[in-house]
């Protein structure tokens, strides 16, 4: 079941729940497809609605991306936060289409977004946070560049982050990630952040201890 009239195409794993089945929205990683994060859907329990997402700018020879990174540029990877800021708008419109489309619960929606996806789980979760509940950001962080200017006056309250990062990513740097606590804290937003020592992966930990957090939190 794939409904192809909505925004951006998808792939389902349906739920156990025939109405109100918390949902979790999958969105991969620069150069992958919406086969990638898929695979953890049989791993995780049969009450979660999944969708996982193709981003919506093709790459060639194969692989998709949610926003253009030129490794060419003079100061190191340059990204293209304008089609970054269009892509953070277009997932807040596709989970306005899924909950309207699907038998799940809209106060109940999990982002999980590795690297590039989870750069832009973090966008959409601070720009519409009452379209979401829980983000799960793998090896990503927070581009501030991407994020709209009234932060401060926005409604965290019913966020909740899970975060991690491999202590030897050579993709995106462990730096980078560790600026992640002190950032929503200024926010007061609730999270957990974790390191592995992995690189730009997901361990097999990793993936045990975001799914016990994620049943923790589902309610």
């Amino acid at each position: 079941m794939t409904d192809s009239s909505l925004s951006l195409y998808h792939i389902v794993r349906e739920s156990a729940l025939t109405e109100n089945a918390p949902l979790i929205i999958m969105l991969h990683g620069y150069g992958s497809d919406e086969n990638d994060l898929f695979s953890f859907a049989s791993e995780l329990p049969d009450d979660f609605f999944i969708i996982s997402v193709r981003a919506p700018y093709p790459m060639q020879p194969y692989g998709n991306a949610w926003y253009a990174i030129n490794f060419d540029a003079d100061q190191g990877k340059w990204n293209d936060n304008e089609q970054a800021i269009q892509s953070c708008h277009l997932i807040a419109k596709f989970i306005d289409e899924a909950v309207a489309t699907y038998p799940v619960n809209k106060h109940n929606v999990t982002l999980l977004g590795f690297s590039q996806g989870s750069i832009l789980s973090y966008a959409v979760a601070l720009t519409y946070p009452e379209k979401v509940k829980n983000i799960i950001a793998l090896s990503g962080y927070v581009n501030k560049d991407i994020l709209p200017a009234d932060i401060q006056q926005k409604d965290y309250s019913n966020l909740d982050f899970y975060c991690s990062h491999g202590s030897l990513d050579q993709v995106i740097p462990v730096a980078w990630a560790r600026q992640t606590s002190p950032f929503l804290n200024s926010l007061s937003i609730k999270h957990h952040y974790s390191e592995f020592p992995v690189g730009h992966g997901v361990a097999p930990q990793n993936f045990y201890e975001f799914k016990k957090w994620l049943v923790a939190h589902i309610e």
